[in-house]
């Protein structure tokens, strides 16, 4: 008869005739092992990847980098603010900071719209217009576009934003697409751009580089709105840097470089911005997002 004495290294048995013997327990067989390891592996490059995907396109697209004057809550207050009356008026004024020679333009009792048709100095209710949003050469707009109501394209990519409205018009910068929402609501028009300046402060970095005229949309902290020319070619870097340092608290890009426009002194006379023998636009006619400013 054997007797049996569990232990760490197996179970001991002992006969009768005093002989020993250890059994030991059969290994635990893992035919899958390394199946799962490299599914481990794979699952880990897969999520490492798609981790740095996510991070480059909210590096790309969404992260601001500078802080928000205004909400978009608050910019629907103030498109929905019943406007105070006053005499249409542009005001021009040049100077030069940080050695960029700027023209502005300053914009009050306007109201502004979107068309795809470049208005003629002959039509006397406009007082002033120009490009907007960007397109490609296959028609197809960049940044989110409305115009009268109809959405024409929606994309936060650029985010700063001017948005139109019950005949008032807002400067904002943000992801969110509330004001657009209400714009399209109450059949006004809004268009994305770059961003220049956001509470006084520049963006880490600019997409556009060289030297070219530049122009740009930019509103004082007491809610003054501008339109602004450089009178040379400047890099995007020291036109935004001027427009900081002059004291504009938002600012977004406006495209054309020199592209003409005009606007129109308060005796009625419309006077040519830019390059005059670009008028009338030619190239994509119908295509090119005109933002013009009119009488309210």
């Amino acid at each position: 008869m054997r007797k049996k004495f569990p232990t760490k290294k197996g179970i001991i048995f002992v006969d009768d005739d005093s002989n020993v013997i250890v059994e030991r327990p059969a290994s635990i067989q893992r035919p899958h092992k390394w199946r799962d390891i490299i599914i481990g592996v794979l699952v880990s490059i897969t999520l490492c990847i798609m981790v740095l995907g996510g991070w480059r396109l909210y590096n790309y697209y969404y992260n601001i980098g500078v802080p928000i004057s205004v909400t978009p809550e608050e910019n629907i207050q103030k498109l929905a603010a019943r406007h105070k009356g006053g005499k249409p008026t542009i005001t021009l004024s040049s100077d030069s900071i940080l050695g960029v020679a700027l023209n502005m333009y300053r914009l009050e009792n306007l109201q502004a719209e979107i068309s795809l048709v470049e208005p003629d100095t002959t039509d006397t209710s406009v007082w002033l217009y120009s490009r907007s949003a960007d397109h490609t050469s296959t028609n197809e707009y960049l940044g989110s576009l409305v115009m009268n109501g109809k959405e024409l394209a929606s994309d936060v990519s650029r985010l700063g934003y001017c948005a139109m409205a019950n005949g008032n018009i807002v400067l904002g910068i943000s992801i969110s697409d509330k004001v657009k929402d209400y714009v399209e609501e109450r059949g006004g028009s809004f268009f994305r751009q770059f961003i220049l300046v956001s509470d006084g402060v520049l963006p880490v970095k600019f997409h556009l580089h060289g030297k070219v005229e530049r122009r740009a949309l930019a509103r004082t902290s007491d809610d003054h709105l501008y339109y602004i020319e450089t009178r040379h070619p400047e890099t995007l870097w020291d036109f935004a840097d001027a427009l900081r340092e002059y004291g504009f608290a938002d600012a977004i890009y406006i495209t054309g470089g020199k592209c003409h426009s005009f606007y129109r002194t308060p005796d009625g006379k419309p006077h040519n911005i830019g390059d005059d023998t670009q008028h009338p636009y030619k190239k994509y006619q119908e295509i090119v997002p005109w933002i013009i400013f009119k009488a309210r």
